[in-house]
């Protein structure tokens, strides 16, 4: 059965092949949060290694041989990233902008086609690699964990939905990441679910190969989840393991995005903010002073707060001696170098105490393109045409990450909205802190599978650090995952209200903190030698 599916998929041509193979990456999308589906991929990707055999044996001499390979890769990419990133378009119902919904699906499909460029890449390097062997399946692992590699990192990287988050459907096969990180099982996961498509090689005369070569994919996703029993075995149980001093209260306000930057509203907002950050849920909870920290999300106050005492002294009436608020908010600064009556704006974050004074500040360093600052903007202004894309960002990256530790409370880092997906960049200078704090406002994407997927990620960060990560979302989806990317609560997505508990302790230092890049190299220098062998065995006969 497995010879015969994959020898008509081998004779596909020309759009039905296009088709099948959109297709199959748009099924891998349900490998990723909210469906976490992952093994889906064990058909998805041996469609993928076939396919890629077909677009060898017809690829001609020369540099356009590659092109077959390459546009399959393409066609996999788009329908991973249109049907994976397919939230994105709800961006243009924020904010009242009615008259840009027709640009919706045209955005989408565009920013699909330009990630699936990564793909192509990925597919391209594998043919390179690439033998008619069992070994091919390694050549693929190393190709699109390769473009997966660069797509986190290229210009200012967008590693949104790593295939790696498909190894991730449990918390043990997700423990690999404490090792290896997202890329390694990026990598892992391509070799593993990719091999299945072994079994259509059964007619082989050589059977030893594919045996060798199945054997040992079978003991990759055995080291995985052997890991994963080892690591969660020597855990407490789900929110037992706390911080005693660390009580903290999540705000979810859940204020709808076309209200949020309204200016009449803000103070509204405030109150909204406070009422809930006292709101008393059982009789042993009296509201803000029960708790050490209280926690609200990303641009709670939609004004700089630094120029409204009110509202400081408004704070400081909810909070109690030894509550520190942690909120997010728009921060504003002279600006000498851009003429006078320059202003340099951030999105930060702010820790106040019981008197009102801000006791630490963060300013986000990673930004989003296009939406919090205008790549190449000083090119754009020196062409002339900065005037097309006013309204478009305006923040200031911060310089850098730094470690916010107020006597009496645990040490924490900052991450703020779409800094959570960046592997390997959420600890700050200075030393290692007691847990990670994510802020974020996700209702730009409503009741979507985006919020899903970037708590996802936000987990993944958990897992790689050894630390537990705190999160407030405007919208949800709000959470406190311990050090092992568990859930120990979370508020549902659309929901006003308030997440009450302590933070979980934090685990010692990662072998991903240790040494990732150095796991991460090794990893791949084996599999480029395995999948080089393959291809010289082939060559020679032997």
């Amino acid at each position: 059965m497995f010879e015969t599916c994959a020898h008509r998929l081998l004779l596909l041509w020309g759009w039905p092949r296009r088709l099948v193979t959109f297709v199959a990456g748009a099924l891998s999308a349900l490998a990723l949060a909210p469906v976490h589906a992952g093994p889906i991929l064990f058909l998805t990707l041996p469609v993928l290694v076939v396919l890629i055999d077909g677009a060898v044996v017809a690829g001609p001499r020369g540099v356009r041989r590659l092109r077959p390979a390459a546009a399959t890769g393409w066609w996999f990419g788009f329908g991973y990233f249109f049907a994976g990133l397919h939230w994105v378009g709800l961006a243009f119902l924020a904010e009242g902008r009615s008259a840009l919904v027709p640009l919706m699906p045209f955005a989408v499909a565009s920013l699909a086609a330009g990630l699936a460029l990564f793909t192509a890449l990925g597919t391209l390097i594998a043919r390179l690699l690439w033998s008619d062997g069992p070994t091919r399946i390694f050549a693929l692992a190393i190709g699109l964990g390769a473009s997966e590699w660069l797509r986190g990192h290229v210009l200012t990287g967008f590693p949104w939905n790593l295939l790696g988050q498909a190894v991730a459907f449990t918390d043990i096969t997700a423990q690999g990441a404490s090792v290896v990180g997202i890329y390694g099982l990026t990598l892992a996961g391509i070799a593993v679910f990719a091999a299945p498509a072994l079994l259509a090689d059964a007619r082989d005369q050589r059977p030893w190969p594919r045996r060798l070569t199945l054997a040992l994919a079978l003991l990759i996703a055995a080291a995985d989840v052997g890991w994963g029993f080892y690591r969660l075995s020597g855990a407490a149980p789900v929110g037992e393991a706390v911080m005693a001093d660390a009580r903290i209260r999540i705000v979810q306000p859940n204020i709808d995005q076309a209200a949020k930057w309204s200016p009449e509203k803000k103070q509204e907002a405030l109150y909204k903010l406070t009422s809930l950050s006292d709101r008393r849920t059982d009789p042993e909870t009296l509201g803000a002073i029960s708790f050490s920290e209280i926690v609200w999300p990303e641009t709670a106050l939609p004004f700089f707060l630094t120029e409204e005492p009110e509202a400081l002294a408004r704070i400081a009436d909810l909070l109690s001696p030894g509550t520190i608020l942690l909120t997010g908010a728009p921060r504003v600064e002279p600006a000498d170098d851009l003429g006078d009556g320059g202003r340099r704006y951030y999105n930060s974050l702010f820790a106040i105490d019981d008197t009102g004074a801000i006791r630490a500040a963060y300013d986000k360093v990673h930004l989003v393109p296009f939406g919090e600052y205008m790549p190449f903007g000083a090119l754009v202004r020196r062409l002339g045409i900065g005037e097309l894309f006013r309204g478009i960002g305006g923040f200031s990256p911060g310089p850098r990450r730094n470690l916010i530790a107020i006597p009496g409370h645990p040490s924490f880092s900052v991450l703020i909205c779409y800094e959570a997906i960046f592997p390997g960049e959420v600890l700050p200078e200075g030393g290692r802190p007691d847990y990670l704090v994510n802020i974020t406002n996700d209702g730009w994407f409503g009741r979507s599978s985006g919020p899903h997927q970037h708590l996802d990620a936000a987990r993944m960060r958990a897992i790689e650090e050894g630390l537990p990560v705190v999160r407030a979302a405007n919208t949800g989806i709000s959470a406190i995952v311990d050090a092992y990317g568990r859930t120990v609560a979370s508020l549902p997505l659309g929901e006003e209200g308030v997440l009450d508990g302590f933070v979980p302790s934090e685990r010692p230092k990662t072998f991903f903190q240790h040494g990732q890049p150095t796991f991460l190299l090794a990893f791949n220098i084996f599999f480029i030698l395995l999948a080089l062998f393959g291809k010289r065995k082939r060559r020679t006969g032997s």
